[in-house]
């Protein structure tokens, strides 16, 4: 599977935008979280934000979708919603790929 140079700097951009400690503002906190949201403290809690955002980005496109079929949404926000999307689906699906790769390779290690 060959991932889109655009999809892979959006990932690191994300990832860049959640990693960020220190700050509570609107502007670099993840999509879907509340600028006043703590920073995870612990791997769990940031994997389950993780996910819960890219639930969200993939909703909110099916949601945009489902609004131009009614005629009630511009085309323009439905490609950025689909695309934001597509974006997201590729990133999980990579970083899935990465865990499953890493998993067969410490299964394949001798003991």
């Amino acid at each position: 599977m060959a991932i889109a140079p655009a999809a892979a700097t959006s990932a690191y951009q994300a990832i860049a935008k959640m990693g960020a400690s220190g700050t509570s503002s609107a502007a670099t906190a993840p999509m879907g979280t509340s600028p006043t949201a703590t920073a995870p403290t612990t791997f769990s809690q940031f994997l389950d934000g993780a996910v819960k955002d890219a639930l969200h980005t993939i909703r909110q496109g099916e949601t945009m979708t489902s609004k131009a079929v009614e005629g009630k949404a511009s085309m323009v926000n439905v490609v950025n919603a689909v695309n934001n999307a597509e974006l997201t689906l590729d990133t999980v699906v990579a970083v899935r790929d990465k865990v499953i790769s890493a998993y067969q390779s410490i299964m394949q290690m001798p003991i």
